[in-house]
This record gives structure tokens, sequence and C-alpha cells, in this order.
């Protein structure tokens, strides 16, 4: 979002956030009490409860305060209030008593680490500053008081690198060119080795680099650092990578984030200090074993940024028991304290245990179910709170591929950590810009990101990957936190692999492998396979999951539906719990083979005696088509839509004939075929349409060409009746597509009750059925009342809906969506995410209409949008019947019903439902 967006949005809520003389800016914690406590995140966002919790709770936390969201809305607004400067200065000094310290200054210089903390964990998308207060003087004190002179200058390194990158703006990268240069020419393996009077020759290095890159030295006075630091957590906030999280994972833009100022401690100072993340339960399985990594001799961003491969916290239990077993202890309780899943940060310093930071952890959904249930059998939680302990998309990977090694020749090249289950196929790309570029191309069918280790920069890309790869980095790596929240596979710490950012090349056993090889990925075992292996569907019949859903479905109103075209798609469906069709899109099942050719010499007629010939060779083929989905559904409904092809679907393209034409001309001029194609051109051009999606299509295909429309009914009846004579129950609904007006409704509905009548006739047998419609243009939905006069259901075609309604073709918006996303101006896809202020007050006027018109009309919808969470939960909220999505969303569909249904019986229905 563009800051003159985000500042006019965050103008029009003031109002409802006060910034009075009475606010309270700055929340203070330490020494057993604290100002604020868990349930305060709106206000102190995740981690800064978190703190106020942990601390009013005993436990061993650094003590500091946190500066509340409000801060970061009045700074994007440009109208920071002194207030919060004087509680900051308040609250420093509160601090400095309490350690008997001052902010980088005297014989024992207090430092702070300054960091981010939103209402929602958005795992290293904003910014951190560590060690903040050391300066030229500062850092021989530290040297002096600590006894250990390499401490104190990698410590006043790592500032300085932080500050320039977060605060300053200059690119990593080159303060990382100065670090390894003179890692290589000391010869050190490992950061750790470097001597102090090499970390003073890159401190200085790093100085002259600040003083190039801003024309001002590094600034030595604390009190500025902090108050720079604290501006540059706020405008983190804003940067692409945390901009892009909150829009994938549906956060509002003008939340803001909390800033926490921490006294710090140091897990640096030498072999008996260390630091180290965990989680109370395994987040790949769900596990309730002890899990985690941690480094010692290292700050807490060297294990999360995958810098150093870090150790399993079970070899913290050898080292130094006593720590172990407080922190085992520690732990456990907060995961009751807060009856979930805790994701904790720790710092060993001189073998004293500090607690940083809890949150609940974010986890696959393998592992989701399984902590949910876990927890229900423990006592922990209810049933209907543990249908909330899983997100809707998050059973998708019940529904991940596996590698397919049946037959094939599986070459292991490396072996890293399973970070994220499931396979991935795809080609290689190594930088996040690759991969959105080659995304948007079409050209990599699927891509495997490939790093040395991911940063927040690569979110786009890891957006986009079907799998991601990295050399360095652990299970609780940044590649493997967010690929875990995305639900992708993910291999992370494979070592035998050296990743050539540069020269865009992976090394491993002695290959080298490029942009666009092919790899395959195992994200359960850890494996990376050489080339292009097949993948197996996931089977949806895991116990835990069974239950689970055996838990979700009965507290749901909505039905989920399948959209499916043929017979095999339906078992799918029905294996994952579709309960119906609620859309076949019957011009699908024409592409199959020995087939076109008919739909062609159809669309290619030039009267109506050639047209029906074609048509009686499809009217078999499509009667078998619908006894099959019939079978399938057994007695659920069967929702089929008439033909709806944009004719040039199914058409020849025109510039490949003319090449056709063209080599024969010059090749064969006196070919019979020459004849062929050229009288073929000439009917192509005829038919060709400016913009076919708008053209001959849908309902005016069967007003235009009557005999279409009968030969699908009949298709359909005739099938239908053959199923009931064979002691089946089907039950069908005709859809008429594209409706504009109720002429349009009635001609149509006409030919089928017509061809109804004949069949049964002929047959001497009756089936039950339906004439509907799909509303997906915006005068179907404003002239609503009138359509339901003959209309007996609706389903919203909420693509073209979409479509329509925005006037945005949904096959070239790729085009300027990037644009649109990074300005602010779509917050998501609409094609993805359904746009309830406008395309959702039409569905809804649209549903009051007809009903007021047809009490009993039944109501769906069986777009994309049926199959997104927030969109589903939108349904559930404006009273429609069902919603139908492809087989692999119905999962999903099925628990964002159950929470929909769930919230409402807590909180009372919606009455604003019909706004974003």
């Amino acid at each position: 979002m563009t800051q003159g967006v985000m500042e006019q949005q965050l103008a029009d809520t003031a109002s409802s956030t006060s910034t009075s003389a009475t606010t309270k800016y700055v929340y203070f914690f330490g020494g057993g009490q604290a100002d604020g406590n868990g349930r305060m995140k709106d206000t102190l966002g995740g981690k800064g409860a978190g703190l106020a919790e942990m601390t009013n709770a005993g436990l061993p936390v650094p003590p500091g305060f946190t500066i509340q969201t409000e801060s970061c809305r009045e700074y994007m607004r440009g109208q920071l209030n002194p207030q919060m400067d004087a509680e900051m200065h308040a609250a420093l000094e509160r601090l400095e008593r309490m350690q008997g310290q001052k902010l980088g200054a005297g014989d024992n210089p207090l430092l702070v680490s300054v960091r981010s903390g939103a209402k929602f964990s958005m795992p290293g998308m904003m910014d951190t500053i560590l060690n903040l207060g050391l300066n030229d003087n500062a850092v021989e004190a530290l040297a002096k008081r600590s006894n250990n002179p390499r401490f104190a200058y990698d410590s006043y390194r790592r500032l300085i690198q932080m500050f320039g990158d977060v605060v300053l703006d200059i690119p990593k990268k080159k303060f990382e060119h100065i670090f390894d240069s003179v890692k290589e020419r000391e010869k050190a393996h490992y950061d750790y080795e470097l001597q102090p009077a090499a970390l003073k020759d890159i401190i200085a290095e790093y100085k002259k680099l600040v003083k190039k890159e801003t024309g001002k030295e590094f600034p030595q006075n604390p009190l500025e650092q902090l108050s720079a630091a604290r501006d540059a957590v706020f405008r983190s906030w804003q940067n692409e990578r945390a901009k892009t999280y909150r829009r994938i994972n549906h956060i509002d833009d003008w939340l803001g984030t909390a800033v926490n100022v921490q006294a710090m401690v140091f897990g640096n100072l030498g072999d008996n200090s260390g630091t180290g993340v965990g989680f109370t339960r395994n987040p790949a399985t769900g596990e309730r074993i002890f899990f985690g990594e941690y480094l010692m001799n290292a700050q807490g961003e060297d294990v999360v940024s995958g810098v150093r491969t870090p150790m399993p916290i079970s070899e913290l239990e050898k080292a130094m028991p006593k720590v172990y077993d407080q922190l085992r202890t520690i732990t456990w309780k907060m995961e009751k304290h807060y009856r979930d899943m805790q994701d904790f940060e720790f710092t060993i310093q001189d073998g004293k245990l500090y607690m940083l930071q809890t949150r609940n952890g974010k986890r696959t959904g393998l592992a989701a179910v399984r902590v949910a249930i876990d927890m229900v059998r423990e006592g922990l939680i209810t049933q209907e709170e543990a249908i909330f302990r899983v997100e809707p998309n998050q059973l998708y990977d019940f529904l991940v591929p596996r590698l397919d090694e049946k037959g094939a020749k599986v070459e292991v090249l490396a072996t890293g950590l399973p970070a994220s289950p499931g396979a991935a196929v795809g080609q290689i790309v190594f930088t996040a810009e690759d991969a959105v570029k080659h995304h948007h191309k079409g050209d990599y069918t699927s891509i495997i990101l490939v790093r040395g280790e991911t940063t927040p920069e690569d979110i786009g890309g890891m957006e986009v990957a079907s799998g991601i790869l990295t050399s360095r980095g652990g299970m609780t790596s940044h590649a493997a936190v967010v690929t875990r929240g995305m639900g992708k596979c993910c291999v992370a710490g494979a070592g035998e692999c050296t990743v050539d950012e540069n020269r865009k090349e992976l090394r491993v056993k002695g290959k080298t492998f490029r942009q666009g090889d092919w790899i395959s990925l195992d994200g359960t075992t850890g494996r990376v396979i050489e080339g292009k292996l097949k993948t197996i569907p996931a089977q949806p019949d895991d116990p835990d999951l069974v239950r689970f859903m055996g838990w979700a479905d009965p507290v749901r109103k909505l039905r989920i539906r399948a959209n499916a075209d043929v017979p095999r798609d339906a078992k799918q469906a029905r294996l994952f719990g579709a309960e119906g069709i609620g859309l076949c899109r019957t011009e699908h099942m024409f592409f199959a083979e020995g087939r076109i050719e008919h739909v062609r010499a159809m669309i290619l007629a030039h009267t109506e005696q050639e047209r029906r010939a074609a048509l009686k060779h499809l009217l078999p083929m499509q009667r078998q088509d619908f006894i099959g989905l019939f079978k399938s559904m057994e007695s659920l409904p069967v929702t089929i839509r008439l033909l709806d092809p944009p004719l040039h679907e199914f058409l020849p393209q025109r510039e490949e004939l003319l090449v056709e034409i063209q080599h024969l001309e010059d090749t064969k001029p006196r070919s019979p075929k020459l004849k062929e194609l050229r009288v073929l051109l000439a009917r192509v051009q005829e038919l060709h349409e400016v913009n076919p999606m708008l053209g001959l299509r849908g309902c005016r295909l069967g007003i235009a060409f009557p005999e279409i429309t009968e030969m699908q009914a009949r298709a359909i009846l005739e099938a239908a009746v053959n199923v009931k004579n064979h002691g089946g129950d089907p039950h069908l609904e005709i859809m008429i597509p594209l409706i504009g007006s109720i002429e349009e409704m009635r001609n149509q509905s006409a030919v089928v009750k017509r061809i109804a009548a004949q069949v049964f006739k002929e047959k001497g047998t009756t089936v039950d059925f339906m004439v509907g419609t799909m509303i997906e243009l915006p005068r179907a939905a404003l002239t609503a009342d009138q359509i339901a006069e003959e209309a007996e259901f609706f389903s919203f075609g909420t693509n073209d809906l979409t479509q329509t309604t925005f006037g945005i073709s949904r096959d070239d918006i790729n085009h300027f969506l990037p644009a649109y996303l990074k300005a602010g101006i779509f917050k998501q896809d609409p094609f993805a995410t359904l746009d309830q202020a406008g395309v959702g007050s039409l569905v809804k006027t649209a549903v009051a209409k007809g009903r007021n018109t047809r009490p009993t009309l039944k109501v769906g919808i069986c777009g994309e949008h049926g199959g997104d969470p927030e969109s589903v939960k939108f349904c559930h909220k404006i009273g429609l019947n069902y919603v139908s999505c492809s087989p692999f969303r119905l999962l999903t569909a099925r628990l964002a019903a159950a929470q929909a249904a769930l919230q409402e019986k807590q909180t009372g229905p919606d009455v604003h439902s019909g706004t974003c």
C-alpha cells in the first residue's frame, strides 16, 4: 500500500483510535510486574503482550518497555505525539535505575534491543536492532567490564550492520562483503573465530561505509540511536515484505506495530552462553515433544537467519542440564497457561536462562490438527475451541502430493532438514525476483526457489514457488517457519549443497545445476533428488483428520459441493467430502480425445442440418459422461451448466492457420488440404470476436442455435432416466449460463422443459429436476426478482461476476495486478478472494431479491471463491445454501463454513455482512 493510501485510511480511522492527552503510549515490564497483560495484543502487539504476561508470571524476562501500536499509526500519519517521547524517556530512566546502568554510558553501559511486534505474528517481516547504545566509548567499557574484547567488538560490528541496514537503508550486502573479505583474509571458517583485531578492522570499514553512503558519521549518541531505531521499526511496517505477508495472510494494513525496547542479555559472551528458539510441540508433525534449536556463543539472529546451522535442543540437556530442565518447566507452564503450542526464544548468559519471547507457534496443517485433537484429549481446550485452532487453508497439507518413486531412478543429491512436509517438483530459480518473473511469464510450470538461506525479502518468490531449498539454516530458520505457514514443501540446511547465487548455480556431488534445471524435493524426509519425478496425491483418510472433521462438519450450515466435469473428478470429490456437484462445466467434456473435432464441426457449421449432424455424434458421449456423474454422486445433487464456451477456445488459431496455408502454398500448392484450410480460415475469420468473453457464449449460444440446448438437455435427462432405471436416485439441476434478463431465462427454460417432456414420454419414466441459472452479470443480480419468477435456483458464477463488475479480464489481470497490489489499490486478487464491498453487494442484493419472489430459492456460488475461507464466511453470513469449489479445496471450505457458523453462534449474526 502506498504511503498516501495508508495515510488516508489512517486519517479516516483516526476518530476510532484516540490520541488525546489521556492516551498511554509506553508500558513498562520488569521486576515481576508489568503495566500490561497478555490480553492486550491490540495495544501491545503479540510480542509486547507476551512479555507483559511472562513478567507478571514471574518468569526470568529481561526488563524493558513497549511503545504501543497507536504510536506507529501516528508515525504513519506524520503526527507523533510529543507525549510519546516523554513517556519513552521516562521508561528508559526507570529501566536504567532498575539495571543500575546508563544507556551507552559509564563503566557498565546499558544496551538494549529494539524489536517490532504486531498484533499478529509476522516472523521476520519487520526489523530488529540489537546491542543498541554501543558507541566508540561504550564498546571499550564493555570490553573491559566483560573481560571479553572479542564479544564487545563483535557486538559493536553487529549494531553498526543492523543499524546501517534497518535505519540508514544501506544494503546489507555491502556490509556482508566487508565481513566476508576479512573472514577470508583471516582464514576464519566461522564468524566466532575472528579475533578482536580483525573485528576492529571490520568496525572501521563499516564506519567508513556509513560515512560514504550517508555523508554522516555513525551516530555516537545513544538517545539518537534509540529514537532513530524506534522510527525505523515503525517504518518497517511498510516495507515490501511486510506488505506482501499481510496480503497473503489477510492482515489489516492499518493495525501498525508496537516497538519493544528491552535490556540486552548476551548469548555471545563465550562458551557458557548461547541462544535458541523452540516449540513446546513439533511444529511439523504436532508430536508432543520438546522441540527446538540453539547455538552456543551466538546471538538470536544467528539461529533464525540460517547463517549457522544450529544444534537440536536435545543436545542442551547434555551440555547444560539445569538450564535445560528450567527451560522445559517454564515452557510447559506457558503452554498450559496459553492453552496452545508455544513458540519461544531464550538466551543463556553466563549459564543463566532468560526468556525473550513466547507466542502461539506457527505449525503445519498436519501438526495443527494433531495438536488440536491432543489438547482436547488433555483437557486444555474444548472441541469448539479446537475447530478454531486450525486455519482452513492448512488442511491442504493433507492433500499435498508425495513423490512417486516406484520404478523411477532416484538419485539423492543431498539430505537436509524436513522443514515443511509434502513434495515439490520444479525448475530451479535462485532469486525471488526470478521466481516471480517466471511465474508471471508462465514459462516455468513449477518453480523451486534455491537459496543459501532465505531472507524476509524473499517472501514474494516464496509465495509463487512450489518448494524451497536452502543450503543453510535449521528447522526454525526463516525458510522453515514461513513455508510451514504457507503450506509449502521446504528442505532446509542441506549442507552438502553449495548455492552460488551470483553465478546462479547449485553444486552438489560434483554436479552443477543451473536455472531452469529440474529437481525434486521431499519435505517429509529432507531429501533433494535429481531430475523430475512424478508425484502422487495424498490420501485424505488420515485418522486425525477424519476425527477433526467429525467435530467440524456437524456445526456448519453451508453445504459444500465440488466443481467436477467428469466422473473421475466426481469420485475424487466424494473422497474429499463433497455433498454434491455445484458446477459441471459441459464444455470441458469436449476437450477429450475424439470429441473436439465434432465440437468444431458444430461451431463451424453453416446450416442447422450440419450442426445437428455434429450434435448427433456428441449426444451419446455427453449422455455417458452424465451417467458417470450421477452414479458417482448417488443421491447427491448435481448441477449441470449448459454449454458456455468462448468459441475461440475450440477453434484453430487464425495465425496458425495462416502459417500452415503459407507453408502449403510454398511447398504443395495443389494439395487438397489447402482448399480445406482456406475454407476453414474464412469461417474462423467470420466467427472472430473482438472480445469473445463477452460474445457468442452462454445462453446466447442456445438462443441463436436452440438445437445445442436441445442436445444437451436430452443427454442430461436420458442419462438421469437411465440411472434411475438401474436403481439409482439422480438429483439433477440444469443451469442456464450468462442470463441477463427474464426473457433469456424463459427462452432457454422452455427448451429444456420441452425436451424433458419428450424424453419422459419416450422412456416412460420421469425424474425430478430443476431449472435455474448462473448469476454472473450485474444486470442479472439487479433484476434477480424478475429472473426468480422462472429460475428455481441461483448459482453465482463469481469469476465472471467479478470480471463484469470490475470490467477486468480475468485472463489479463496479471499484466497490472502486481502494480495494484503494490500500490494498495487491491489488497487481494479479486478473482481469488471475493470483493465483498462491490461484487459481494451484488450477490447479497440478488439473494434478497430472488427470495422475495421465490422464498424457497436455493442459492450457492460456484466460482473459485467457493474455496477461499474469507469468501466462504461471507457466503455463510448472507445465507447461501452452499458453496462449490475444486475438489482440492473442499476441506478448506468445510472448515471455513464450520468456523463461520460457530462464530455466529458466539457473537450473533453480522448485521453488516455486506460490507468490507
